[in-house]
């Protein structure tokens, strides 16, 4: 599969020449450079500001005269995120694609600093807002894409709508689970709502990668993660399919669709049923105080 996706990110990765400097992207360094040897400016939205001042080093050490910024962002916090979108809408003229692969993994039970349940709290309620916040700007930048980094997990997902916040019974896999799959449904409705203003969406599995958002499994999974570790990706081939699903040509591309392995392929029932989407929809911008359209 990895060299599958190889040839056709090759094939495709010259579709993104074109647009030059009017690029802007908010992602990590491993996508980073992808974008910049393109002549892209880059904008890396995180919470740890020296992590990320180090991603944006290591790009431009690899890419000389690389564009790269670092933004304050922290999806736990919606005052932040309003910060973020702010200095994006102050800076940038132009947000071409919208990467939204931040996220917490099947930690301890935690709340934002809004009150939400960690992992539906930045997995989905994060990226929600921070999308609605961005689209203006992705309307004006079109034709744009929003790229959603979802899971396989998100199969094993049910959208808990009597206990969003696990307060009557938490675990970690299945609130998990159930942030991967408001991912997908996310992804599903918001393609429907902007279309016709030129803004694709797309849910991505990148596959199981080695990252710090595992730092929360426990010891069993790691062991067993250890025996099937060839299944293991690197952060860049990880990346491959975000990748593709933002240099290959719209008319080859679904948007609301969901990516593995640069191809589009089914998600689960629950992840194609659009009334859970529209009633989703519905309960976040009800969470977060807002009208979206």
């Amino acid at each position: 599969m990895a060299s599958s996706c190889e040839e056709k990110l090759f094939e495709q990765t010259d579709q993104l020449a074109s647009k030059g400097d009017h690029m802007r992207r908010a992602g990590k360094a491993h996508l980073g450079l992808v974008w910049v040897s393109r002549g892209a400016r880059v904008v890396l939205a995180c919470r740890d500001m020296a992590k990320g001042e180090q991603a944006a080093s290591e790009i431009m050490r690899e890419m000389n005269g690389a564009k790269v910024v670092v933004r304050q962002l922290d999806l736990a916090d919606t005052k932040s995120i309003c910060l973020f979108a702010e200095n994006i809408y102050n800076t940038e003229k132009t947000l071409d694609y919208l990467i939204n692969n931040a996220g917490v993994a099947i930690c301890p039970y935690a709340r934002t600093v809004d009150g939400y349940e960690m992992q539906f709290g930045v997995n989905h309620l994060g990226h929600f807002f921070l999308t609605f916040l961005l689209l203006d700007l992705l309307k004006h930048s079109a034709p744009s894409r929003v790229i959603n980094v979802s899971s396989t997990v998100h199969a094993m997902g049910k959208i808990q709508f009597d206990d969003l916040n696990g307060d009557k019974d938490y675990h970690p896999v299945r609130a998990y689970a159930q942030s991967k799959l408001a991912n997908v449904l996310f992804t599903r409705e918001l393609a429907k709502r902007t279309e016709a203003q030129g803004v694709m969406a797309f849910s991505v599995d990148p596959g199981i990668v080695n990252t710090e958002i595992t730092r929360h499994i426990r010891r069993p999974l790691v062991d067993i993660a250890k025996i099937f570790s060839f299944l293991i990706r690197t952060p860049a081939e990880g990346a491959s399919t975000t990748i593709y699903c933002i240099v290959t040509p719209e008319n080859e591309m679904f948007t609301g669709g969901f990516y593995k392995n640069c191809a589009r392929v089914d998600s689960c029932r629950a992840g194609e049923d659009d009334g859970t989407a529209l009633k989703l929809w519905a309960v976040s911008c009800h969470l977060l105080g807002i009208r979206w359209r």
